[in-house]
């Protein structure tokens, strides 16, 4: 079985594309949190790990619609890999999760317009790993 399970806030907004035969797919960055305790000094802090999110037909439009960067989303799907060739001509793997399933989590009211309290606004592109 191949299935995974999200919570988290968006890095950046949507961006919806579509192939060449019609078909919607919307991409995004999602950084999800996990509290660790530090083992030398005992205290806690959040680990954040990121994923690269693709969504295809109807949710596609859907996350480009309603989800903006800073929304905090639930989303279930499949891990998925991809070959691909760096700019130094390197062979690389990069792992997406193909979303099949997303709800909002924001306040109601809240899912379009400023994602204040949500920490992401400040972020740089060099603090996203992709």
């Amino acid at each position: 079985m191949n299935k995974i399970m999200l919570i988290g806030n968006l890095g950046r907004d949507p961006e919806l594309n579509y192939t060449p035969s019609g078909t919607a797919v919307t991409k995004f960055t999602m950084a999800v949190n996990r509290r660790i305790r530090d083992k030398q000094s005992g205290e806690k802090r959040d680990e954040t790990t990121w994923f690269n999110i693709v969504a295809w037909n109807q949710l596609a439009e859907t996350c480009n619609q309603y989800l903006h960067k800073g929304s905090k989303v639930f989303i279930e799907g499949r891990m998925s890999s991809r070959k691909y060739t760096d700019k130094d001509g390197n062979e690389r793997v990069a792992w997406d999760v193909t979303a099949l399933d997303m709800q909002m989590l924001d306040p109601k009211g809240q899912s379009q317009g400023s994602s204040s309290g949500s920490g992401y606004d400040d972020m740089t592109a060099d603090e996203v790993p992709f």
